[in-house]
């Protein structure tokens, strides 16, 4: 039996969303896409605050890779 897919809510889904156009931003700076990945899930803890101060997933990335 498949469990049910959890329901993520609106905030949850923005910040998803925003990660993924971080992600592309580094790309898009010199990372592979595998590179990206792992950056942002190991500080995600800092990407959610830049989410929370309202960068721009380009702004994040910049800051990323400064």
């Amino acid at each position: 039996m498949m469990a049910k897919k959890e329901q993520l809510d609106d905030e949850t889904m923005a910040l998803i969303n925003w990660c993924i156009e971080v992600e592309k931003h580094l790309v898009a700076g010199g990372a592979t896409q595998a590179q990206a990945q792992e950056h942002i899930e190991e500080h995600v803890e800092w990407f959610t605050d830049l989410f929370y101060d309202e960068l721009t997933p380009e702004q994040a990335a910049k800051e990323a890779l400064a």
